[in-house]
């Protein structure tokens, strides 16, 4: 698990890329107000809208996600608490008056962008 990459996966980087492209600004890696350890994949901190790009495997798509065999029960508990951590996060984000946005790393990049687009453009007003 330590190398799994936690910042700049390839489909958070072709996201960024493609906002970048379309004249979007934002911040990357921006603590979660609240909790020091957090952080947001791709901020709007204006517009107060957070977006994460999450991994099938790790935060259990339903569309996607696997569970291994081997050692079962402990990835069972593991992917579990991944999923309790983004329910509390969205959570503690909701608390301090931003709006939350989860795009699937398997989503294509400008399905996903189109969709902050929208989600911008309602959290402007």
């Amino acid at each position: 698990m330590s190398r799994a990459k936690r910042r700049d996966t390839a489909p958070e980087m072709l996201l960024r890329r493609e906002l970048h492209r379309r004249g979007r600004r934002f911040r990357v890696v921006m603590k979660v107000p609240g909790n020091n350890r957090r952080t947001i994949d791709i901020a709007f901190p204006r517009q107060k809208l957070a977006i994460f790009v999450d991994g099938c495997f790790w935060h259990g798509c339903p569309e996607h996600g696997t569970s291994p065999s081997a050692n079962w029960a402990w990835w069972q508990q593991k992917l579990a608490a991944n999923a309790a951590r983004d329910r509390d996060t969205d959570q503690l984000l909701d608390e301090a008056g931003w709006s939350v946005l989860r795009v699937w790393e398997h989503e294509p990049t400008d399905d996903a962008a189109d969709r902050v687009e929208v989600a911008l453009a309602i959290v402007s007003g």
